[in-house]
């Protein structure tokens, strides 16, 4: 465990008098990642732009009152099945499942009290290394079997790796990822239309109105989801395609390209010239844009946030995947260990 008393210091308290400790890693001229216990989530997490100052690149929430009130799941570990799964209401082996619904009649990234909203425990905690862990136990939210979870943060050079892993005592469903919002021009800096941003995927998800997928994929060629090459991610946000009408803005699965760990994503501010390069190992990334940020909640430097203050790049399985079977599948057996890692590098433009 961490002796420095920088690295390790009390953030809040829960509602019932537990404490949210606010855990560092990393250091300058690297990144330096302030992570809450409060759903394992990213509070800060400040790096060397290109214009030579260091600012924080993440949203994040002044206190614990504040992210438990918030539905926007900002920096947090989502699970236990993060994105959203139709009606609530799959089939595991032949059996029935229904879980809590709290999104348009559909559960959304875990159900209305997921993993970003638990008290993680603290396995280890060293400089540049840290693993949090939590127990879901046989029912939470409707899912089955209990699941023991961690997450392990690293710092390394420019890098910041998250590794998510996850085991069960019976058959259920899971599909972890980190909730990051990036804005490389600081955070509070206003929205994220000038950054542009290249995602490495020739198809994406359609989705209906409660943002379920209606079908297959489709091709991102001729569409606002066309990120193949850099593109500024305003007027995409801004067209009248009804998938974007539909959803306020972008909130949809890009189809990765290709298997293992690779880049699925880079996104850059011309102002600040500060990219980030998000790797992943997950067949999809789901990009959301903000859309329902509203004014409603306080941020980390003394704001409010809005549509669009920040842009999510979630690495994961595909949307509703329990009721796909032609998806790569969300079951986890007793045994089977459930592993997603992702990377985000950063650099100068």
């Amino acid at each position: 465990m961490s002796q420095n008393p920088t690295q390790d210091q009390l953030f809040g308290q829960m509602p019932d008098g537990r404490d949210v400790r606010l855990l560092t890693i990393g250091g300058e001229p690297g990144p330096v990642v302030e992570v809450l216990t409060l759903g394992a989530a990213v509070h800060r997490l400040v790096v060397a732009c290109g214009d030579g100052e260091r600012r924080n690149v993440v949203l994040g929430h002044p206190d614990v009152a504040e992210r438990l009130a918030s539905g926007d799941y900002i920096g947090g570990v989502i699970g236990r099945y993060a994105n959203r799964i139709a009606g609530g209401r799959f089939t595991i082996d032949g059996q029935a499942v229904e879980v809590r619904t709290h999104d348009r009649g559909n559960s959304l990234h875990g159900g209305p009290h997921g993993f970003d909203v638990r008290l993680w425990d603290v396995e280890s905690h060293d400089a540049d290394d840290l693993v949090l862990s939590l127990v879901s136990p046989d029912g939470d939210q409707g899912f089955p079997g209990a699941v023991s979870a961690r997450v392990r943060y690293q710092v390394e050079g420019q890098e910041v790796r998250v590794t998510l892993e996850a085991t069960a005592d019976a058959t259920t469903v899971v599909n972890l990822t980190n909730h990051a919002y990036f804005n490389l021009d600081g955070e509070g800096a206003g929205t994220i239309d000038g950054h542009e941003l290249v995602v490495e995927a020739d198809d994406v998800t359609p989705i209906d109105g409660t943002g379920i997928p209606t079908g297959g994929h489709g091709p991102v060629a001729g569409t606002p989801f066309d990120f193949r090459s850099a593109t500024k991610i305003g007027p995409a946000l801004r067209t009248e395609h009804p998938q974007v009408v539909d959803a306020r803005g972008i909130d949809h699965n890009f189809v990765v390209r290709g298997s293992g760990l690779r880049r699925a994503a880079t996104l850059k501010s011309t102002s600040t010239r500060t990219a980030v390069e998000l790797w992943t190992d997950q067949p999809g990334l789901q990009v959301y844009t903000g859309n329902f940020l509203d004014g409603t909640r306080r941020s980390t430097s003394g704001g409010r946030y809005r549509q669009g203050d920040g842009v999510a790049l979630e690495p994961q399985l595909f949307p509703d995947s329990p009721n796909r079977p032609e998806w790569p599948s969300a079951t986890l057996r007793p045994g089977e260990t459930y592993a997603a890692h992702l990377e985000w590098r950063f650099g100068t433009t």
